[in-house]
């Protein structure tokens, strides 16, 4: 059999035949490349859906108070179901200071990715009526999540003065003016102005002593360091059953069946007085809508466990997780009546 054998009969032909083979693998090669980069920069710029990958690392959940007020107690509640849900651990960071303006300032400047949120409350709404200016624009600078919960606020005294009612602690205060002291989990909250709104419209004179957390204004009315206050449900309720504490009015325009014995306070004394609360989640703005959708649904999910229920019968909570557009749609009509309240009541801070 013959074998079969370049012959390169003229001088310089294996260098051309040479070069033609090298010129012919580096076309090849260049080629092949090209395609790989396009499969890379076309995986690379795909847009892919955020529920597809987020949450894929732990969720920071900022309180703007101390820890043990009502704000934080919802926050450990709903972080711990939405863990679960997500697959990822919602850790609670407590950030209170200058009337949470700390706490959401962070949030603020935080990333637009969904893994820093935010437990609002109405302090969110009232401090730009209040304040002459904030490190952040309230409208701006967020993104609306979630409407968890509405509630309504529970004036509490403690059980050692000498009135029992709405009226008799009004005719005490008209009796001994700037005597009575009324706590507050900082300047600015819906507690500060519910105490605020109170005595404009009673037309009696209170001194406010604000704490940085609902849990520290409690302990010290507790001990009878300040004799008055208007607090979440949450952060009094074991103190009024355990008798440490004296419920004589709740700020909402209708009876509570969770206290059906506790009139208005528009009943007590105090016609047309009435003042709503809310707890909502809360992220940076330009945090993607898809994932705004995901925290959303995750929150829906999550205010279902009976621990919600219970609390909702138990305390007057109403929880419902509307759309991130309907909770921004919420928040500025909250804004507005918190402003109108703030302007008759004469308040405004540096």
């Amino acid at each position: 059999m013959r074998r079969r054998w370049l012959d390169f009969k003229r001088p310089g032909q294996f260098q051309q035949t040479a070069s033609v083979m090298r010129t012919a693998i580096v076309t090849k090669t260049s080629t092949f490349m090209s395609i790989v980069m396009m499969c890379i920069t076309a995986w690379v710029v795909m847009p892919r859906p955020a529920h597809a990958a987020f949450p894929d690392q732990r969720i920071r959940l900022i309180v703007p108070f101390a820890p043990g007020g009502g704000v934080d107690i919802m926050a450990r509640l709903l972080a711990e179901f939405m863990s679960k849900d997500l697959g990822q651990p919602v850790i609670v960071e407590n950030k209170p200071g200058a009337g949470t303006i700390v706490g959401t300032q962070e949030v603020a400047r935080s990333a637009p990715d969904g893994y820093t949120l935010m437990l609002g409350s109405p302090a969110f709404t009232i401090n730009p009526s209040i304040y002459a200016s904030l490190p952040f624009d309230t409208f701006k600078a967020f993104a609306p999540v979630a409407l968890i919960a509405r509630y309504f606020d529970i004036v509490v005294i403690n059980p050692n003065l000498p009135f029992k009612s709405v009226q008799e602690l009004i005719a005490y205060a008209e009796a001994n003016p700037d005597k009575l002291n009324f706590a507050s989990s900082g300047i600015g909250s819906s507690i500060h102005l519910s105490g605020e709104l109170f005595k404009s419209m009673a037309h009696i004179q209170m001194t406010h002593v604000p704490y940085k957390g609902t849990a520290p204004a409690v302990n010290d009315l507790l001990a009878g360091q300040v004799q008055i206050m208007f607090s979440t449900i949450p952060s009094v309720a074991g103190f009024i059953k355990g008798g440490q504490l004296r419920a004589i009015a709740i700020t909402s325009d209708h009876r509570s069946p969770a206290f059906p014995d506790v009139p208005t306070v528009a009943e007590a004394g105090v016609p047309g007085f009435a003042v709503e609360g809310w707890y909502g989640l809360i992220a940076p703005a330009g945090t993607p809508a898809d994932v705004l959708n995901v925290l959303n649904a995750s929150v829906a999910k999550a205010i279902q466990a009976g621990v919600f229920k219970t609390i909702e019968i138990n305390e007057g909570l109403i929880f419902a997780a509307d759309t991130p557009d309907d909770f921004g749609h919420y928040l500025q009509s909250d804004a507005a009546r918190w402003r109108d309240a703030v302007k008759d009541a004469h308040i405004r801070l540096q």
